[in-house]
């Protein structure tokens, strides 16, 4: 979720601890029930809830959760209604920083994130001020020691994908989002498994940074993606390639 960092993605996708397991797992339920909420409950005439509901597949996420934050979102079990909001900052280093909220409580959420830049180092800045630097499109990531890049390749490009990279031992397929459903469930007919699967916002150009800066860019989007507000976070950091993430402890 948090820009370049490959060693990120696969040591969450090798071994989430049960606890983040579950923090991604509630992030997923309100992203289909509020895309429930304002398309309806069913995913064939509503992109955006077949979005999340492959998304949330793709982590592995039970069935049954899924049908409950469906029926959550249509209101026939009732819950809360969630805003979406979206915080634009800069890290340490001059990093971007974009922060994606669904929250019960708007003015909560603001003053959680505004606290959480201030405290890490960061600055919370205007509408606007980071979102040019971003396009939105589908990413899906595979572990290149597992996963046959050509099979990858192959079924990826026949089925409408833009690019497909394999860098630090991760394999990135690239979609326009209209195209990420198709590509997605292609590759899942394959019988693929993914470390990670979304349609969120990639820089277009990178910040690169030093080892110490990187530390505390890492420890700050940690920080804002353990909010329970908190969505989605991404950032045009360049990490160095022998970053540590220990370091960002």
């Amino acid at each position: 979720m948090s820009g370049h960092s490959k060693w990120s993605t696969i040591k969450h996708a090798k071994g989430i601890a049960d606890a983040k397991r579950g923090q991604m797992f509630t992030k997923f339920i309100k992203e289909i029930s509020i895309a429930a909420r304002m398309g309806g409950g069913d995913p064939d005439s509503n992109p955006r809830l077949r979005t999340a509901i492959l998304k949330a597949r793709a982590s592995s996420m039970p069935k049954d959760n899924i049908e409950r934050a469906i029926k959550k979102g249509t209101g026939e079990l009732g819950g809360k209604i969630y805003e979406e909001l979206v915080y634009e900052g800069y890290g340490p280093g001059g990093v971007a920083v974009l922060v994606e909220v669904l929250t019960d409580n708007k003015n909560r959420a603001a003053a959680d994130v505004r606290n959480l830049f201030d405290k890490n180092g960061g600055k919370l800045g205007v509408t606007g001020s980071v979102s040019r630097m971003f396009a939105r499109k589908g990413t899906i990531e595979y572990d290149a020691e597992s996963i046959s890049e050509d099979t990858v390749m192959e079924t990826g490009l026949d089925a409408g994908a833009d690019d497909i990279v394999n860098e630090g031992g991760v394999i990135t397929v690239t979609t326009d989002p209209t195209a990420f459903d198709k590509v997605l469930e292609a590759l899942q007919e394959k019988g693929l498994e993914s470390l990670s699967a979304e349609v969120g916002m990639v820089p277009d150009t990178t910040t690169a940074v030093d080892a110490a800066t990187a530390a505390k860019v890492q420890k700050l989007i940690d920080r804002l993606e353990e909010n329970d507000d908190v969505q989605n976070v991404y950032s045009n950091v360049e990490y160095p390639e022998d970053f540590d993430p220990s370091e960002a402890e």
